[in-house]
């Protein structure tokens, strides 16, 4: 397997950055093709990329450091179950587990395994426990080496507070007297980042006449640029100098001293004059090149990097190394694999690890494959032994191209190799196993990182908890969420928000207040739940019935920032009125709305839009009453709801009075004109409506289509059918149109009887102003069973001809109007929702007289206005219901682009219409 990826990297021409292209592509299918001299094909299993990326993991891996770290680990897993009675004697036989391995301890094994422990293992409490242990072997005694090694773990893990600890039981207790005490001290002090509480220790020291060493004085000089300490710098340094201690740490650390204060040019000059001396190397020219890359002057560092290079600066490799990482942490990734590559052609170089990692992991965030893929075969080709780092990097990128079977082979052989997968392998696994589907193997990867102390980041969480939900796993989702709120962790209100909603819409509003519950506990609300959580919550509760706690999230969503609108008021009051004492817990809630917000008109109008719509207009008099009460006065709104709340109630006549007192106090409008006049409709008093109506008329204002639609609907529940035609006509000549309520009104009416009919041709003979030539005429005739539709069409697009009607000796006094007639004039004049254009453009050419036996005017035009109309139907026995079927049917294929409009005819049909 190896030597084929080798063919693979030396089969390009080029350069090696396109050396793994076949590779990706293979890896995307789940193969991996490379190419040969001959240019032949194979195809490599993923079971042998799997042993290869094994074998290469084992290379770096020491089984001996490792198994130590095994048993210290087993120290930290029983450390969980352990009670006090077992403490004593586990320990010991860690102790023994250590001593039978017979290690030869010596200060360069300690550091070694310090080191192993910290960069391979990454785990910082193990190193703590075998420190200890070492310390209490007779066979040896701590160094300052090995207390700085353990100083420096304890300052990249942050633990500052038991470095503290550690140092002042150090201080009381004499430790280890082999060591010099004062000077561990010191080193301490200065490695935790008390670089003040070092000074004083130094000048304990030298007033007894006690000095540091070269080491204790370059990490006290280390330790004061690092923490801002500027003005002791300069005085340490003179020190070094004096007792001859300067040397390439000191000129890096000055360096570092000047680029800190933003002295970049004095900088600049330091170190020529350190290169004029022949004092020079990569590492001080690193320090420069680094300073100039935080102020993003990257032009001036490559110049530097050529320049020194020139000059023959011994150990450029280091600056190399600084260059590169800076480069790729900027974001700038080609001229990075562009120097790295010229530096490898002309000079050989070959990057640590640490490099190599930082370039693949910048890569991989940009979905830059194909050059993860070169990077990774080279670091094998070049045996460059991998760290945990790029074990997890390596992971990561096969989750990355699709590869999941291989990443998690690799993840479950960890113990092999020693990986230990960090925050971001354990992400890649996560969203991989959600992105195939497979939220279970998800969640059981997320437990696995919950074992090694990591929770997925907010992303992760997210996709995650978007797959849970998805698939239904609410009780995992449940823990999961459970697992970050008892972490303190906060992920995005969105998931929260998505969480909640998924449980209240499969009625778990109870888990979904819980979940609530601890939001609230751990964080204020309004930085976690979103309005739409609170309105989720709120809507659920009102639907299960429990008034209350809706009514409590109302007022808690205000106090966090959200405004609910009206129709949120409205389902919370009409849920507390479906509870015990409604009276009680309404003016509960207006109290305590009242103390959150000062009342306005607006918060008062909610309260009585909710009362009117609970059918209590009794406690919408209440709230209007407090509301004059605070000196606010009622706007139009104001009293639109209350009439409402009466109307609802079918309080016909305490809406009356309040209508009557309203004349005294506003000019009535069309707003409330309309919402009157409605309500007595839909409570089949026309009498009261029209006069309402009248009285609108009268003031010049015009009536809106709702109030004809709503008037005439009751007159023709009435049977005032005369009435109802008037109203037509009066609607245009206001100016309205017919709509299609008022349509399917007058068809299903006409379907009940023939009396609308006769009313329609009554009061046209009348000559009222009903058009003579109306379709909505004919099809009230058609409807009433008055007119017939004739079965024999052949072309919708023409008129048919005036004919005779060979057949029509008993249909005396009727006349026939062609079907295709009726289609292709609605066609050109009909658009929805308004039905007036149904009245223009008959043809009269299309109308014919069909006279009664022994009459010869047969095939004469007649005059539409003084016969009553019959569409042709070839079977006079048929049903009404079958020749209104195949009209409507007629009408729809001739009205395709108006077909919504005829389609609100066939609800005519439904056996659940109710008007």
């Amino acid at each position: 397997m190896l030597f084929s990826l080798k063919n693979l990297t030396k089969s390009s021409s080029c350069c090696y950055r396109t050396k793994s292209l076949g590779l990706l592509s293979a890896i995307e299918s789940i193969s991996l093709p490379f190419s040969t001299a001959s240019s032949s094909v194979a195809t490599i299993p993923p079971k042998d990329i799997i042993v290869s990326f094994k074998q290469w993991f084992k290379s770096g891996h020491n089984l001996f450091l490792h198994q130590i770290f095994q048993i210290l680990k087993a120290t930290d897993d029983a450390d969980r179950f352990r009670d006090s009675s077992y403490d004593v004697s586990f320990h010991h036989r860690a102790d023994l587990a250590l001593s039978h391995l017979d290690l030869r301890l010596t200060e360069a094994l300690v550091l070694e395994v310090l080191r192993h422990g910290s960069e391979k293992e990454q785990d910082v409490l193990s190193c703590l426990k075998f420190f200890d242990w070492v310390g209490r072997q007779r066979s040896f005694r701590h160094t300052r080496a090995t207390f700085n090694a353990i100083f420096k773990i304890l300052s990249r893990a942050k633990l500052m507070s038991l470095m503290h600890d550690f140092l002042s039981s150090f201080s009381s207790n004499r430790y280890d007297h082999s060591v010099r005490f004062h000077d561990t001290l010191v080193i301490g002090y200065a490695v935790s980042g008390k670089p003040e509480l070092a000074l004083q220790l130094f000048g304990k020291m030298r007033f007894q006449g006690l000095d540091l060493d070269n080491f204790g004085y370059h990490v006290l000089l280390n330790s004061l640029v690092e923490e801002n300490c500027f003005d002791a710098v300069h005085v340490i340094a003179q020190q070094i100098a004096l007792k001859g201690f300067e040397n390439d740490v000191t000129h890096s650390v000055m360096l570092k001293w000047l680029c800190k204060q933003n002295r970049l040019d004095e900088a600049e000059e330091y170190l020529r004059r350190l290169v004029s001396q022949g004092k020079a190397n990569g590492s001080q020219v690193g320090v420069l090149v680094r300073a100039l890359c935080q102020q993003k002057n990257f032009k001036h560092a490559a110049k530097l990097m050529n320049e020194f290079h020139d000059l023959e600066v011994v150990l450029m490799g280091r600056a190399y190394a600084v260059w590169i990482g800076d480069l790729a942490k900027a974001g700038r990734l080609d001229q990075a694999l562009e120097f790295l590559l010229s530096k490898q052609s002309l000079e050989g170089y070959v990057p640590d690890v640490c490099r190599y990692n930082i370039l693949i992991s910048e890569l991989l965030r940009e979905a830059r494959l194909e050059e993860v893929c070169d990077l990774i075969l080279e670091m094998k080709e070049r045996e460059v032994s991998p760290d945990t780092v790029t074990m997890n990097v390596v992971l990561c990128f096969f989750c990355k191209v699709g590869l999941l079977d291989i990443a998690v082979e690799l993840y479950n052989s960890r113990s092999e190799f020693g990986l230990t997968p960090n925050s971001m392998a354990y992400n890649y696994l996560i969203n991989t196993f959600c992105g195939n589907g497979s939220a279970d193997e998800a969640y059981k990867m997320l437990e696995c990182s919950l074992d090694q102390g990591y929770f997925p980041g907010r992303k992760t969480f997210s996709i995650l908890a978007d797959a849970l939900c998805r698939e239904g796993k609410l009780d995992k989702m449940k823990q999961l969420v459970l697992f970050a709120l008892e972490r303190n962790l906060m992920p995005s209100g969105s998931t929260y928000d998505k969480f909640i909603a998924t449980l209240c819409r499969t009625n778990r509003v109870d888990d979904a207040y819980l979940i609530y519950e601890q939001l609230i506990r751990i964080s204020e609300a309004s930085l976690v739940c979103r309005e739409s959580t609170y309105v989720s919550l709120i809507n659920s509760f009102c639907m299960v019935n429990k008034g209350e706690i809706a009514a409590r999230l109302l007022i808690e969503m205000q106090q966090h920032g959200h405004l609910p609108n009206h129709k949120v008021f409205r389902d919370v009051i009409c849920s507390l009125c479906n509870t015990e004492n409604p009276d009680n817990q309404f003016m509960t809630l207006l109290e305590m709305q009242l103390s959150c917000q000062k009342g306005t008109t607006r918060i008062y109008n909610y309260f009585i839009y909710g009362a009117g719509h609970a059918r209590r207009p009794d406690l919408a008099r209440k709230v209007l009453q407090m509301m004059q009460q605070s000196g606010i006065v009622a706007n139009l709104r104001t009293d639109v709801l209350m009439l409402h709340s009466y109307l609802k109630k079918e309080k016909y006549l305490d809406a009356l009075n309040y209508f009557n007192d309203l004349r005294q106090r506003r000019n009535l409008g069309r707003r409330l004109y309309s919402l009157m006049i409605m309500g007595m409709s839909k409570a089949r008093k026309p009498d009261f409506a029209l006069a309402l109506l009248e009285e609108m008329r009268e003031k010049g204002i015009v009536p809106s289509n709702n109030c004809y639609e709503f008037l005439i609907q009751s007159l023709c529940w009435n049977n005032e059918y005369d009435t109802a035609v008037s109203l037509i006509n009066d609607l245009e000549k206001v100016g309205r149109q017919i709509t299609s309520f008022i349509g399917n009104i007058l068809l299903l009416n006409s379907l009940k009887s023939q009396e609308l009919y006769k009313a329609w041709v009554r009061l046209r003979d009348l000559q009222i102003g009903i058009s003579d030539n109306s379709i909505l005429g004919l099809l009230i005739g058609a409807f009433s069973g008055r007119i017939w539709v004739s079965q024999q069409i052949e072309n919708l697009e023409e008129l048919i001809n005036v004919s005779d009607d060979e057949d029509g000796g008993e249909r005396d006094n009727f006349a026939v109007l062609s079907a295709a007639v009726v289609a292709a004039a609605a066609r050109s004049t009909l658009g929805p929702p308004s039905l007036q254009s149904l009245f223009e453009n008959i043809p009269d050419a299309a109308i014919t007289q069909i006279s009664s036996p022994g009459d010869d005017s047969e095939g004469k035009t007649v005059d539409k206005s003084s016969r009553s109309w019959k569409l042709k139907h070839d079977d006079a026995g048929q049903d009404v219901f079958d020749a209104v079927d195949e009209l409507i049917e007629i009408l729809a294929l001739a009205m395709n682009r108006q077909q919504s409009t005829w389609s609100t005819f066939t609800i005519l049909f439904s056996p659940s219409l109710d008007y």
